[in-house]
């Protein structure tokens, strides 16, 4: 990762589930500073942009001296350079299973205004966007690439059907959670968790799925082709009907 601030990254990735798995070896992250780059004795990476405005713009040079360098040196550095910006490609879960299956990649977190449009053009290989947001610079969108990829890397977490179950996983929401005490200030756990029984605690996880995606997330079952015979019928036996009926179902 190339950012300006590598203590905060290798701060926050030395922690919890990344942090065992840079330990293990499954993970392998280096932060690089991009003052490194820097072409006078100040460190000076930025500049004011050209034609006028507010803030500043990550100037080419430092830029290209690092990656370059990077690049020349054992090891070399992992392509594709995917650079965090606003105006990139839509981070998404079938992304981080691309950038999983890959041989490695490198990221490039941008600062104040953004950068010089000459890194986008002829130094990086992709631009990626976490949100329809604004952050003060890339390593927090970095740190969301970087987790949700190495969650899909062997190794890394300890349960391999961790991945499958979660949000996300096969175009569906998560099903709710639940873990003791069975009761707690009068709310119980649904009774089908409590059965021992693993085929009904399998269907209703799948209803709890399919019904939390059509509520919060409709989008996401009109982009894996909508609900078929099974999955109608597994949310009519859950009580779901008005839902369905409410999504243009006939049951």
């Amino acid at each position: 990762m190339l950012t300006l601030f590598p203590d905060v990254v290798d701060r926050y990735t030395e922690t919890s589930v990344l942090g065992r798995a840079r330990r293990s070896g499954a993970l392998d992250l280096r932060a690089h500073d991009l003052r490194s780059g820097a072409v006078d004795a100040r460190g000076s990476v930025d500049d004011a942009p050209f034609g006028g405005g507010p803030g500043m713009v990550l100037s080419p040079e430092p830029l290209f001296t690092v990656v370059e360098r990077l690049e020349g040196g054992h090891g070399g550095m992992p392509r594709p350079l995917i650079l965090l910006t606003p105006s990139g490609r839509r981070f998404d879960q079938s992304v981080a299973g691309e950038l999983a299956a890959g041989e490695g990649f490198s990221l490039l977190c941008g600062r104040y205004e953004g950068v010089d449009q000459r890194v986008a053009d002829h130094l990086v290989d992709e631009e990626l966007s976490v949100g329809d947001f604004v952050l003060a610079g890339g390593e927090l969108a970095a740190l969301v690439v970087v987790e949700a990829v190495a969650r899909l890397l062997p190794g890394v977490l300890g349960n391999g059907e961790s991945t499958e179950d979660e949000s996300f996983g096969g175009g569906l929401l998560e099903y709710p959670q639940y873990t003791r005490p069975a009761q707690f200030r009068g709310w119980s756990v649904p009774e089908v968790l409590l059965s021992g029984d693993h085929g009904r605690v399998m269907r209703w996880r799948r209803a709890q799925s399919l019904a939390r995606t059509l509520r919060r997330r409709p989008d996401l079952v009109v982009s894996r082709g909508g609900l078929d015979a099974g999955e109608v019928q597994l949310l009519v036996e859950a009580g779901e009907v008005q839902l369905l009926r409410d999504h243009g179902y006939h049951c």
